[in-house]
């Protein structure tokens, strides 16, 4: 049984008050494999990403639905192997991680390729290897693609990356569905207003009235004038005319205001994309438009908006060119809890309100229902990793009279613990301030502390310290919990542990001060065995070839 909900759910105590991963005690596997060390729990791992495909199975009922793992999360050819095993496609953004699935077996067709810069090198390997998609992310894709799939002689599976205008995320660097930054293709031509997308929210929530109803069907020239028609039990009204098409009959404010939306949609840099790409079907096959918004989201309300816009963006498509695009991906971005006081999204519920919305909007429009995919990384594997590291120095410094903990506490000193790893093996809290908690999670010497770990943060004097863990780097920022309670007696040598560091600890992880990545060491109910090994200092030489 895990110690809280956001540690891998087979973590424990031992009777001596150790950590332990599958009875793995965290000492144990610091004398195996080394400190610090990045621990993978795989039965976690792979009961999530089964658990993702599930969810989102159960949610679309009536819907094909594809999930892919964001590979830049966290990839290794065991990882690959785990997540494909259990349903999903293998979202890649690099010749690393594309020749990492490829090594680990994972055919083509289980493949997708990101990027907003994507070399020649990586378009020929993804066009001769058949992958399922090639996300278009610039104007200039197309033609490039196209070119290289003519000289070898394929025809390239591609899927067209939107900036729907929805901002979403954590951070302003994890948020990519706003205009102004370097991913994908924007849905509204310059200096559009998205407030013309507002007509959306009404869409198939009611019948009867002109607040409420929507076109269905193109060219729909005998659709009666009254715009007070009953919508039939399904929530469609079939007296209501398309737009494009209303003649000379007075269209409602609803089927103007859709109107425009859609002439705005129809010529923005998205469409215009698109257009082109179906120009090029004998080299191209359009699959489908893409939307991602961004990271660490906790409920699926900027999704839904993502989702009606894309909707919208795949009507826009059928009107101007009467293509109906097969596929929308709706990207990641699950929030994972960092800390106990933390929510993650829930997955199967968000999903179901997301379904619901989109097949509302959906049906309201008059589609067919698409292929719905998603992305999904942090929240599969983050919660899965755990980091070891071995105490060094521990240092209490004395604070000015006025400082407050995080909890708006009083405090007059704080204890700086230093650990054998930092900023190099996790970049996030200097990065983005992201908040980590840590545990006590051995004893120098042997097992003869009470292991109480991380107490709450509280101003009691409950046998613990108010505490810093930092790293060894030669930078001030360089912090990887800002404020947890350590117990008084810590000491040179006892292991600490921090949870939730399987996504973008060990895949960000750098060199810095020549320091060496950690191993990764897969821990499960069978065994632990190594997944990925630790760098040493030949590794370090071997790179440096000057004389």
């Amino acid at each position: 049984m895990a110690i809280s909900a956001i540690w891998p759910k087979a973590t424990d105590r031992n009777e001596h008050g150790e950590l332990t991963f599958h009875g793995n005690s965290a000492a144990s596997l610091l004398e195996r494999f080394g400190s610090p060390l990045y621990v993978m729990d795989t039965d976690e791992l792979r009961a999530r990403a089964g658990g993702f495909v599930q969810a989102a199975a159960k949610a679309f009922p009536t819907a094909t639905t594809h999930v892919s793992y964001a590979g830049k999360a966290f990839l290794s050819k065991e990882v690959c192997r785990i997540v494909s095993q259990e349903g999903m496609l293998i979202d890649t953004c690099s010749m690393g991680e594309m020749r990492i699935a490829l090594a680990a077996g994972i055919p083509g067709r289980r493949l997708v390729l990101h990027g907003n810069n994507k070399s020649d090198a990586e378009l020929e390997l993804a066009i001769a290897e058949g992958f399922n998609k090639i996300v278009v992310d610039s104007p200039d894709d197309p033609e490039r693609v196209a070119s290289i799939a003519r000289r070898l002689g394929k025809r390239a599976r591609v899927m067209v990356r939107v900036t729907c205008g929805i901002h979403a995320g954590g951070h302003e660097y994890i948020s990519t569905a706003h205009e102004d930054q370097k991913f994908g293709l924007a849905l509204l031509p310059a200096g559009a207003d998205p407030k013309i997308f507002d007509v959306l929210d009404g869409l198939g929530k009611g019948c009867g009235n002109s607040a409420q109803t929507v076109p269905t069907t193109v060219g729909d020239t005998d659709a009666a004038a009254d715009t007070g028609a009953d919508a039939d039990a399904d929530g469609r009204n079939d007296a209501i005319r398309y737009p494009y098409d209303v003649g000379d009959v007075k269209p409602t404010d609803t089927e103007l205001a859709l109107a425009r939306a859609m002439d705005a949609v129809a010529n923005g840099p998205a469409v215009a994309v698109l257009k082109d790409i179906a120009a090029r079907s004998n080299d191209l096959e359009l699959v489908g438009i893409h939307s991602h918004i961004g990271s660490q989201i906790h409920d699926a309300n900027a999704f839904i908006q993502a989702g009606q816009r894309m909707m919208l963006l795949r009507r826009t498509f059928y009107a101007t060119d009467a293509y109906v695009l097969p596929e929308v991906d709706l990207g990641g971005g699950y929030s994972v809890a960092y800390t106990d006081d933390e929510e993650a999204m829930d997955i199967p519920r968000e999903l179901a309100r997301l379904s619901e919305a989109v097949a509302t909007v959906n049906k309201a429009l008059g589609m067919p229902a698409p292929i719905i995919s998603f992305e999904p990384g942090r929240s599969i594997v983050g919660p899965a990793g755990v980091t070891l590291y071995r105490v060094g120095t521990i240092k209490h410094v004395a604070l000015p009279a006025d400082t407050k903990d995080d909890q708006g506490h009083r405090i007059s000193q704080r204890t700086y613990v230093s650990v054998d790893g930092g900023m190099s093996d996790n970049i996030r809290p200097m990065l983005y301030g992201a908040n980590y908690t840590v545990a006590v999670a051995g004893f120098a010497g042997g097992a003869d502390a009470d292991g109480a770990g991380c107490m709450k943060q509280t101003g009691e004097d409950d046998g613990s310290m108010i505490a810093r863990v930092v790293g060894m780097h030669c930078e001030s920022g360089d912090v990887l919990v800002r404020e947890c309670r350590l117990p008084h007696d810590l000491k040179r040598g006892d292991i600490l542990a921090i949870p939730v560091t399987g996504a973008y600890g060990r895949t960000m992880a750098s060199n810095y001060n020549q320091a060496l990545i950690p191993a990764v060491v897969a821990v499960s109910e069978q065994d632990a065995h190594l997944m990925m090994r630790r760098q040493t200092v030949d590794d370090l030489l071997g790179l440096d070839v000057s004389a």
